[in-house]
């Protein structure tokens, strides 16, 4: 095994530390905005968003996953028994595979996602559209989009 020592320039190690700590931040914000109007954590808008999007309202088990960006595998799995058990979504065997699953959201499910997200978009508004001008928040996109595609490229 090598053992290679990596520089990283003084920079992109500033921007990455500033990277993480907004993302930190504004994710605590939002949780507690949430969590002060009385409504469920992030990671429940993160797993009803995609499903209201979709088709039909409704998307297999593993599409889910590569939309969700709160939470992982394991714990996708846990929080959609909750959700279902809450009945904002519903599952089902897939048509298509017996194996796979379907999720569907719920007419309750997309209630929640209507009561959830003013307090939400409050702390976007707060965190970045009061922050960046216009011309800022595309570059933020596109360099964000960039940093992305290079952490899902396989090595």
């Amino acid at each position: 095994m090598l053992n290679r020592k990596i520089e990283i320039p003084q920079p992109h190690l500033d921007a990455w530390r500033a990277f993480l700590n907004a993302h930190a931040a504004t994710i605590e914000r939002v949780e507690r905005a949430l969590d002060a109007a009385g409504l469920p954590p992030l990671s429940w808008y993160d797993v009803l968003w995609p499903l209201y999007r979709a088709p039909r309202r409704e998307l297999r088990m593993g599409e889910l996953n590569s939309q969700v960006v709160t939470i992982s595998r394991t714990g996708l799995t846990r929080l959609v028994d909750r959700l279902e058990a809450a009945g904002l979504v519903r599952r089902t065997p897939s048509p298509e595979d017996r194996r796979g699953t379907v999720v569907a959201i719920t007419r309750e499910g997309s209630a929640l996602l209507r009561r959830m997200w003013p307090e939400y978009a409050k702390e976007i508004q707060r965190c970045f559209v009061d922050v960046l001008d216009q011309d800022e928040a595309a570059r933020l996109q596109k360099t964000l989009h960039r940093v992305h595609a290079a952490a899902q490229r396989e090595s």
